[in-house]
């Protein structure tokens, strides 16, 4: 298979071209224009590459994803929440918490989160597509995540800690609201321990695919997003 190039075609490929090796990447070129995106996130596709390389466009099977009513919370974890250790907000530093996730992380030299992706998801966010969920600290901000809401899906993005459980507190806490509020799908692109850990399943592309699409039929919740007091 050839990669398509977005450049002379701005039309997505059907996910199923997608290759397996590198697993996931269906094409490369184009912009990262609000419209862009939005189209490519309900198709199931994603950008992910590297400052000095063109965008990048992926659809990797399996799937790693999040059924929120399916999240594990561990005991020690459950006290840190019961305890009020974090004041979780939501919408309040999305900027802070992009720049806190493009941070390189300890034995990485850069991030994948390159100015262009930046600028890209704070027009999102203006739009009241991209959110943030923060865990704040003694007035600091000690850890939180960014992603893509539409329909009933979230489309998480990237999390960062400076304090240990801050960014599974506020994780663990958007799941909750987003229970509540009728998302029935978290996109969580590719897979980590961490996330496994946390309840998230790998399914088949085919199957995330059709989840998706229903799941977009969703109203979803209006922006901005405010954090309620949850039980533990």
């Amino acid at each position: 298979m050839h990669l398509h190039w977005l450049d002379a075609d701005p039309r997505f490929p059907p996910v199923e071209q997608a290759l397996r090796d590198p697993n996931g990447l269906l094409a490369m070129g184009g912009d990262l224009h609000p419209q862009t995106l939005l189209e490519a996130y309900r198709q199931g596709i994603f950008p992910w590459y590297e400052a000095g390389q063109p965008i990048l466009w992926w659809s990797p099977d399996p799937r790693l994803v999040l059924y929120p009513e399916r999240l594990k919370v561990s005991r020690s974890l459950r006290k840190v929440l019961r305890a009020g250790r974090f004041e979780i907000r939501f919408d309040t530093a999305f900027d802070a918490v992009i720049e806190g996730c493009a941070a390189p992380r300890p034995g990485q030299s850069g991030t994948w989160i390159t100015e262009e992706m930046k600028a890209a998801y704070r027009r999102l966010h203006r739009l009241g597509h991209a959110h943030s969920a923060e865990a704040w600290q003694d007035g600091e901000l000690a850890g939180g995540l960014y992603g893509v809401a539409l329909g009933g899906v979230f489309f998480g993005e990237s999390m960062f800690t400076r304090v240990s459980d801050a960014s599974k507190a506020a994780f663990t806490t958007l799941v909750r609201h987003l229970q509540n509020w009728g998302y029935t799908l978290i996109d969580c692109q590719v897979t980590t321990d961490h996330l496994l850990r946390l309840g998230a399943e790998e399914v088949p592309r085919r199957r995330f695919q059709r989840e998706l699409e229903t799941a977009l039929l969703h109203p979803g919740h209006p922006a901005p997003w405010q954090a309620e007091p949850l039980v533990w």
